[in-house]
């Protein structure tokens, strides 16, 4: 399947957990990437054994056994699963023009590496692509016989992007607090009311308080390009990591949703317009009862630090 070297950077988010980081390194040694980010936070000063798993889960990055430039960045102190991966990718694309990033509980399909790889090529240049998304929770448009279609919701369970996108991107959603008033949010979710509710809840809440995450204000910074999301037709990446801080199988029904393959050569969508049907079933399995469990999160924090 892969011409050696593979030429599309990848980078891989690490914490404490060496296991699934094994797994994923036992993977892309099957692709051998001529380049690898490797990107860890720091140990938890009030977690014990946090400084033991987080040494072992790196030192599995030691010793890449195929021709490859190994750059690492790590952190001295536990930045958070927000600050860590934002600042985290932003350093890849200071190195590189494009890169497929994969979080250590991510287990692709080897097929979702050329996948990626086809795409990043064919929307290079195409302003209205931002992310190339490789989960897809196999929800999808069953008369839709191509190989993905194009959304807005930017799914990161395994994706892949440009720096040209990156560039948007703003961790502290600045914007927010002018457009929250707007009609931004109806416009972009095609007139859905209902839709628009929930994500001026999810929103507001990243705005107030977006130290836990990172991939809300993605998704925010393509909505304000009005970029699009390519989504697979099949799921190609399978998200393992049921002890995450938010991936739990209570919370993530979508948890160890297999990896499949998917077929080339891929047959690409005629036109660049998003599927309504896909984004409605993505809005609706996935996104419908956030604002709920983030008014809950909101609570508990405004309780902590009374803010």
């Amino acid at each position: 399947m892969f011409k050696h070297p593979f030429n599309v950077p990848i980078a891989v988010i690490i914490f404490n957990r060496p296991t699934e980081a094994e797994q994923l390194l036992r993977v892309i040694r099957q692709v051998q990437p001529n380049q690898l980010f490797v990107i860890a936070d720091g140990s938890r000063a009030n977690k014990a054994d946090d400084l033991e798993l987080c040494k072992a889960t790196r030192s599995i990055f030691d010793h890449i056994d195929w021709n490859c430039q190994v750059f690492r960045n790590y952190a001295n102190e536990n930045l958070g699963c927000g600050l860590r991966p934002a600042t985290g990718i932003s350093w890849v694309f200071e190195h590189v023009e494009e890169a497929i990033i994969l979080e250590d509980d991510c287990l692709p399909d080897l097929s979702f590496f050329q996948f990626c790889q086809e795409l990043l090529e064919k929307y290079r240049y195409d302003q209205r692509v931002m992310h190339i998304a490789g989960s897809s929770y196999s929800i999808r448009d069953e008369e839709q016989p191509d190989s993905y279609v194009f959304s807005r919701y930017t799914l990161s369970w395994g994706w892949a992007t440009w720096r040209r996108a990156w560039q948007h991107y703003d961790f502290d959603m600045t914007k927010w607090d002018s457009l929250q008033k707007t009609s931004f949010l109806l416009d972009t979710l095609n007139g859905d009311s209902h839709a628009m509710k929930n994500w001026q809840i999810i929103f507001q809440t990243v705005y107030e308080n977006h130290h836990d995450c990172w991939d809300y204000q993605w998704k925010f910074a393509c909505w304000l390009q009005g970029g699009m999301s390519i989504i697979p037709t099949v799921n190609l990446v399978s998200n393992v990591g049921d002890n995450g801080t938010h991936t739990t199988n209570d919370n993530q029904p979508h948890l160890n949703r297999p990896a499949q393959p998917i077929e080339f050569p891929l047959k690409h969508p005629i036109a660049i317009t998003r599927n309504f049907r896909v984004d409605s079933l993505i809005q609706a399995t996935l996104f419908d009862w956030y604002p709920k469990l983030f008014n809950r999160i909101h609570r508990k924090l405004r309780k902590v630090f009374k803010f």
